[in-house]
């Protein structure tokens, strides 16, 4: 980044979430979105059209695009599986990488990548919006110093009859099913708001093939060393979008619930069992390049960092051991 200039940021992934991602860009003066990269030439030319990058700038290879265009940044928005190759390329560049969620779809590679990110200077950031979402803020500063016991959440969404035929159903490029997906949000947020570090989680699955690969329901109980329980329930089979995150603590609950995939209600239920609704600005609410260009331009940790993508990942590898296991519970190894 020259100084007084744009960072100059390229996406590699130009499918549908990775034009969503890489359009929260275009509004920000302080950033620049210069080239792009994508196995499909029909992906590269609807989403150059898009956001505004020119053919030449559209690569096939993103070696090719990380080897020949000057960047500050990259937006890695390909495949679960693919993740990691793209992160490490990007990394060797000395680049400030977004990676979408998942982090990895392997706990060693999430290994090595955090153990990478933290040793050098450039931001490293994983796409786990909801650190950034202003109820949920609000959630974890009321919970945060009074050491939850209880955690509750689910989502649910009909997601195998919209994702059968495309990449999120293919594990050797998704890692599972529902859980790796939609899932892995939600295991996020119940790590980050538990605030403790999970220590081992019991699973059970229903799956969609015979090879136990790709899941459509999910139930998993997680343990953590403060002694706290969090249970999560993930329906890939469900006829609407719903989420919801309840936080049990000695002075009573705080509770998120979602409908649809933005609407969001903050709820706090106190000792003597009254509910109240603190009012939440949607406004305070950052977007997922507000957030990552934030963190590069203040020099300043982002909201999602390495560690945060590698718990995940740690966790949803037990659970798929734990539910292919006849739910067998299964120890979380953190150690990077």
């Amino acid at each position: 980044m020259t100084s007084g200039q744009p960072l100059r940021i390229a996406s590699i992934g130009a499918g549908g979430w990775g034009v969503h991602v890489a359009s929260q860009v275009l509004g920000d003066d302080r950033a620049s979105l210069v080239a792009l990269a994508d196995v499909s030439e029909e992906s590269r030319t609807r989403a150059g059209a898009e956001l505004g990058v020119p053919a030449e700038m559209r690569f096939e290879d993103p070696g090719e695009l990380l080897e020949t265009t000057d960047l500050d940044a990259v937006i890695v928005t390909t495949p679960h599986a693919l993740h990691y190759d793209h992160v490490s390329a990007a990394m060797d560049r000395g680049l400030h990488v977004y990676c979408e969620k998942p982090f990895t779809t392997d706990v060693d590679d999430a290994r090595d990548l955090v153990r990478r990110a933290e040793a050098r200077s450039e931001v490293t950031m994983v796409g786990f919006q909801r650190h950034h979402e202003q109820p949920y803020l609000a959630a974890r500063e009321r919970t945060r110093d009074a050491a939850p016991s209880l955690i509750t959440a689910e989502i649910t969404q009909d997601w195998i009859e919209n994702f059968r035929t495309t990449w999120r159903a293919n594990p050797d490029l998704s890692g599972g099913g529902q859980l790796y997906d939609t899932g892995s949000h939600l295991v996020d947020v119940v790590l980050w708001l538990a605030d403790a570090r999970p220590t081992s989680v019991s699973a059970e699955m229903v799956f969609d093939d015979a090879e136990q690969r790709v899941d459509v329901q999910a139930l998993l109980s997680i343990r953590f060393d403060s002694g706290a329980v969090a249970n999560v329930t993930v329906s890939g089979d469900s006829a609407t979008v719903r989420e919801h995150v309840h936080v049990w603590t000695e002075e009573g609950a705080t509770y998120v619930d979602g409908r649809g995939w933005t609407e969001r209600s903050l709820r706090v239920v106190d000792p003597e069992n009254t509910t109240s609704q603190p009012l939440v600005t949607e406004a305070e609410t950052r977007g997922k390049m507000e957030a990552f260009v934030d963190a590069i331009v203040g020099g300043e940790s982002p909201p999602v960092t390495v560690r945060h993508g590698f718990y995940v990942t740690a966790v949803l590898e037990a659970a798929y051991e734990s539910a292919r296991d006849e739910g067998r519970r299964v120890a979380i190894d953190l150690d990077a």
